[in-house]
């Protein structure tokens, strides 16, 4: 979710001029304009371009390639229920890519993202957690279903990226 205002600058506003840097829409494409602009918002708490930083440090736009830094700021935006970002946490988790291999962090996220998720995406999720599931002891896919019960409780429910 992208909060209105925070008292340094528009949120919305700067996650819109990230858009419009990253995609080149009136603009001409800058990767480390819109870099600059999603981290403006993101450090208000701007869920969608936490998620966006996220997205160009994975893929090396306009910052080098860092994949421990993309999963930090995936972390951010699935703290708030991001369906997106809790999929590519759970993979990194899985993957160990930016992260310590975890299954048991992977099954977490892959969880929570199937909660939260709809169509094509809870499918993805579903598949996901299911296959990190097989991997896992029964006592570690215990301690993750419950770490998922107790996340649950505290944190509400979003869908997607607003």
């Amino acid at each position: 979710m992208v909060p209105e205002s925070s008292g340094t600058g528009d949120a919305r506003a700067q996650y819109n001029l990230g858009i419009l840097n990253q995609n080149g829409w009136g603009v001409p494409q800058d990767y480390k304009e819109a870099v600059k602009w999603y981290r403006k918002a993101a450090m208000q708490g701007a869920a969608s371009a936490q998620y966006n930083l996220g997205f160009m440090y994975l893929n090396g736009q306009g910052v080098p390639q860092d994949y421990t830094e993309a999963a930090k700021w995936y972390r951010k935006a699935a703290e708030q229920g991001d369906v997106d970002a809790l999929r590519i946490l759970g993979a990194a988790y899985y993957l160990g890519r930016g992260v310590p291999q975890d299954f048991v962090q992977s099954y977490f996220w892959f969880s929570l993202a199937a909660s939260r998720a709809s169509g094509d995406e809870y499918k993805q999720a579903s598949e996901a957690k299911d296959q990190v599931a097989k991997k896992l002891t029964p006592e570690k896919l215990k301690e993750a279903q419950r770490m998922v019960r107790e996340w649950e409780k505290s944190h509400p429910r979003k869908r997607g990226r607003s």
